[in-house]
């Protein structure tokens, strides 16, 4: 399975909106002007996410997990590694010695940026593409690559699911924070995303 390029480049530009909105946010949050760079999305079946995503990142890494349904359904992940988690916590705790610990404080932080990013991007699917799109509480985890993904590939229901892999750097002050958002989808569901987002094309230019 793979996107033609106007796919790819209508979703990257739905996400885009998305991250800038979240963007936004978090440098109220910070104090801070936040940048990013703009996404590179691709598909990959759910058993070539992890080995692509270790080539890039370091385990353990920070993900962040939350449950949508709706039309489209499925698991969005945020996944952070622990230099870019430890940073991204620093930028955000009140207190404002540099802590070198992932503690609790640091994983509060961590799964409230996550809420904010994935909420900023599943919304505008939602609102965009005209569709409900409903969301579960995030959860946190910190461990090895393969385990965090293991809670999509476990689901029940179809056995094959591709993933959206959508990469992106944030600037934040001195700091950039590189990570890694994953949607994973159905068959159906991902169909279903495909004809909305045509539907979503030709709205653009009637």
């Amino acid at each position: 399975m793979e996107l033609t390029a106007a796919q790819t480049d209508s979703l990257t530009e739905l996400i885009n909106i998305g991250y800038g909105r979240a963007a936004g946010v978090l440098s109220e949050l910070t104090g801070y002007r936040i940048s990013l760079e703009v996404p590179q999305v691709t598909i990959h079946s759910i058993e070539e996410i992890a080995p692509i995503l270790a080539r890039s990142m370091a385990s353990p890494v920070a993900s962040v997990n939350q449950v949508f349904s709706g039309p489209v359904s499925g698991n969005a992940l945020l996944l952070l590694d622990e230099p870019s988690a430890m940073a991204m916590s620093n930028l955000l705790s009140e207190d404002k010695n540099v802590s070198l610990e992932f503690d609790a404080n640091a994983r509060e932080i961590i799964t409230e940026v996550g809420n904010i990013l994935l909420n900023a991007c599943l919304g505008i699917f939602g609102n965009l593409l005209q569709i409900q799109v409903t969301f579960s509480v995030p959860r946190l985890t910190f461990e090895h690559i393969t385990k965090a993904l293991e809670i999509v590939s476990e689901r029940s229901g179809e056995t094959v699911r591709y993933g959206l892999m959508i990469h992106t750097r944030f600037h934040v002050k001195t700091e950039d924070v590189t990570g890694y958002l994953v949607i994973v989808l159905s068959v159906a569901s991902f169909d279903r995303l495909l004809i909305e987002l045509k539907n979503w094309e030709t709205r653009q230019v009637s």
